[in-house]
């Protein structure tokens, strides 16, 4: 069983939280086999946005086929 890890940025204008839960839902919505995550960073985005934008730095891990 080999498994792939790739980086994925999270964005919510509302919390971390959220943060982590749009890169979760992108990864589950585009990779097949996600079998862990991983929360690297946080941070907020200031200077391009109206109000703050909090994001999430994960890592994503799944399993590769065949």
């Amino acid at each position: 069983m080999v498994h792939k890890k790739v980086t994925l940025i999270g964005k919510s204008p509302e919390s971390f939280d959220r943060a982590v839960d749009d890169a979760i839902d992108r990864a589950q919505d585009t990779l097949d086999n996600v079998h862990w995550i991983e929360v690297e960073e946080l941070g907020v985005e200031l200077a391009t946005v109206e109000d703050r934008e909090y994001q999430a730095e994960v890592e994503v891990a799944f399993q590769l086929e065949g």
